[in-house]
């Protein structure tokens, strides 16, 4: 068996996808996934790793915990996710992004230290991840939120790296939040590692909360009389709708923290595409892209 673990990150994916594969659940089973509700694992795991501290599980705790999270006897995959797998809101930002990310996850993968594992997440870029995670710890001054960090020398290569050093033997498989409404269903398969010929039902759900109704209808009618033929012919009918019918509240995203300027949010929205040029290059890293 293989573990999915998908990581989020906060305020990108609120639980999208897990809800996504469940309604699939039948489906996927079918091919071998078993996709538990969240309900079942989020918090035994939690609890778990915390008993273990960092020590790698007996084969007796290992078998207790997968009797609880699995329905099935046997599975070949089993998808886990959780946005606060690499911490929760509060500490997210302590001087880097989710600095005890990889510590976090070895301790978690080594409740099933006989099973091979995989990570998964979408990051978003800084200059709109932090005002939407400030504005979500609601009451929170912005000064104790970021703690004297300098928003501008954030870099998510930094998490993907301890990830990476902490566990060596993990793959990790990682696509810009910005981009997932181009490749969802790149994602969907990414995570839940289904056969190409199974289509998943409610897989528009992300492009219905981006686009008005009536491009939606649109789109959709649109695809019915001229089904995409390949991915990047898909990619394309979708980017023009979202061009013509996106959401404005989706178009005009505005924030205003404090000391930030429209210099600072240049520089973060630079910084972010070179991290990212960046991280696609690591050893060990699948970069999913249009």
């Amino acid at each position: 068996m293989r573990i999915a673990y998908h990581l989020g990150v906060h305020c990108t994916d609120d639980d999208r996808l897990v809800r996504t594969l469940h309604k699939n659940a039948a489906a996927l089973a079918a091919e071998g996934i078993e996709v538990p509700h969240p309900n079942r694992y989020r918090a035994l795991i939690r609890d778990t790793a915390i008993q273990l501290k960092g020590q790698a599980a007996t084969q007796e705790t290992q078998a207790i915990v997968l009797d609880q999270i699995m329905e099935a006897e046997v599975a070949e995959r089993l998808i886990l996710s959780w946005e606060n797998f690499l911490a929760f809101p509060a500490w997210a930002v302590r001087g880097a992004l989710y600095r005890t990310g990889g510590e976090r996850m070895r301790a978690i993968t080594q409740i099933f230290p006989e099973i091979e594992a995989e990570f998964h997440l979408g990051l978003r870029n800084p200059a709109t991840y932090l005002p939407e995670l400030h504005r979500r710890q609601r009451g929170r001054d912005y000064n104790e939120f970021i703690e004297g960090t300098d928003p501008a020398l954030l870099r998510w290569s930094d998490l993907i790296l301890s990830l990476r050093a902490r566990n060596p033997d993990v793959p990790v498989f990682v696509w810009a939040d910005e981009d997932t409404p181009l490749i969802w269903p790149e994602v969907l398969q990414s995570v839940s590692g289904h056969s190409e010929a199974l289509e998943l039902e409610d897989s528009t759900d992300l492009l219905a909360t981006l686009m008005t109704a009536d491009g939606m209808r649109r789109m959709v009618a649109y695809m019915d009389s001229h089904p995409p033929q390949t991915i990047p012919q898909r990619r394309r009918i979708v980017s023009a709708f979202l061009d013509k019918f996106a959401r404005p509240e989706q178009v005009d995203m505005q924030f205003a923290l404090p000391g930030w300027t429209d210099d600072l949010v240049a520089q973060m929205t630079e910084q972010y595409e070179r991290d990212m040029a960046y991280i696609a290059t690591l050893p060990g890293v699948t970069y999913l892209e249009p």
